[in-house]
């Protein structure tokens, strides 16, 4: 894998452990995940007339990406309301690596190097022993938590696919955002009508950062997976669990324990050998 793509990659790790701690410290995270989905419509739709269109070929894949996001969100909300955060959270993230791996081997027929399939086991093994609290995670959280992984797996592979056939990964980026952005807001609607969507209440200005930096991640990782193997960048992505480690630890008061130390230890090395 390019040097320049592992420190991209890391580097949207990075910000996806910090619009996810925005998202944790929010009350309504259903309207804080759709405040985002705004902010993301908004500068994707700015971005996007300028950049053109990108091949037809990849079209499909950005609605269908789009929808595969907002089903993400509604699972992500969810098991963040039904499951213990510091467990649901390593789930969903640690088994997205390997399920890319299959789906890009599946659909995309990419092969991957002995020592980076290696790589891939231990960062979402490490990802994965984060969830659990004495010798099981909580039962309530785990299928929400399984299915976030399974979207983020599907999703990842989709626009794994579609960036290759755009031939412009920026406009694929930002069309596709801009999609999403504007069908979570109809969901929400769905859900819970017009009333207070747009009302600035606290944590409005963190919502719409966090969706900013949200959408420039995830552009960075589709900007990668048009160069280097869907599941080493899936891997290296989720290392965002490590810093939302170190992040919970610095501001928000979290413990650092044995266990957190070894996991984040395993993940370190997973990365490396992918790299």
């Amino acid at each position: 894998m390019p040097f320049h793509i592992i420190l991209l990659t890391l580097l949207a790790a990075l910000m996806h452990a910090s619009w996810n701690a925005l998202l944790r410290v929010g009350a309504d995270r259903l309207w804080s995940m759709t405040i985002m989905c705004v902010a993301v419509a908004a500068a994707s739709g700015v971005i996007a007339p300028f950049l053109g269109f990108p091949a037809r070929a990849s079209w499909f894949y950005a609605v269908l990406s789009a929808v595969l996001h907002v089903g993400y969100n509604l699972f992500l909300v969810r098991s963040y309301q039904v499951g213990d955060l510091g467990q649901t959270y390593p789930i969903a993230r640690g088994s997205s690596p390997i399920l890319v791996t299959i789906g890009a081997s599946a659909f995309a027929g990419e092969a991957i190097a002995k020592s980076a399939l290696l790589g891939i086991v231990l960062v979402s093994s490490g990802i994965i022993s984060l969830a659990f609290k004495g010798r099981r995670p909580a039962v309530a959280g785990v299928p929400y938590a399984l299915a976030t992984g399974l979207f983020i797996a599907a999703y990842s592979v989709t626009d794994g696919i579609g960036v290759r056939l755009s031939g412009a990964p920026i406009a694929y980026t930002a069309w596709m955002s801009a999609l999403w952005g504007v069908l979570m807001p109809l969901v929400y609607i769905a859900l819970r009508g017009t009333s207070g969507l747009l009302a600035v209440r606290p944590g409005f200005g963190k919502a719409l950062i966090g969706g900013l930096v949200s959408l420039l991640a995830y552009g960075i990782v589709i900007y990668a997976m048009s160069d280097a193997p869907m599941g080493a960048v899936s891997a290296l992505r989720e290392t965002s669990v490590l810093f939302a480690a170190v992040i919970g630890y610095l501001f928000l008061g979290e413990t650092f324990t044995f266990r957190k130390m070894l996991a984040c230890t395993m993940i370190a090395a997973g990365a490396v050998m992918i790299g």
